[in-house]
């Protein structure tokens, strides 16, 4: 491989180490993958998440919009929405159970801690 690599973010995330060097992931079926690393990824999302929530213990997770429109929520304050449209970011804390709710087809990059993390079953209405 040479010294500069071209990544398709459609079908790779990239996983940063605690050295800063990077390896491209292939993406797999089901939730994410988990490293012991900051995940940067891609998501083109057109229905909510298969989950009921997740929680990134390592760190907080960073959200930003390239197009489309969410809410985020997250346990401490579930009333308290933060909308987001295209060219808006959020920061997750640590520890914040929290939850996407698609508010129209959206493409969203995320950088994501790791190594660990959880998700909640999806609720029975949403299959």
């Amino acid at each position: 491989m040479g010294k500069i690599t071209k990544v398709d973010l459609a079908r790779y995330s990239i996983s940063i180490s605690h050295d800063l060097s990077m390896t491209a992931i292939e993406h797999q079926s089901g939730p994410p993958a988990q490293y012991d690393a900051l995940t940067v990824g891609l998501a083109d999302m057109d229905r909510d998440p298969p989950h009921g929530g997740e929680l990134h213990p390592d760190g907080d997770e960073l959200i930003y919009i390239i197009s489309g429109r969410v809410s985020v929520t997250g346990d401490t304050e579930p009333t308290q929405l933060c909308e987001l449209g295209p060219g808006d970011m959020c920061i997750v804390s640590k520890g914040e159970w929290h939850r996407v709710h698609l508010l129209e087809p959206t493409r969203l990059l995320h950088i994501t801690p790791g190594p660990n993390g959880d998700h909640r079953p999806a609720s029975p209405s949403r299959g």
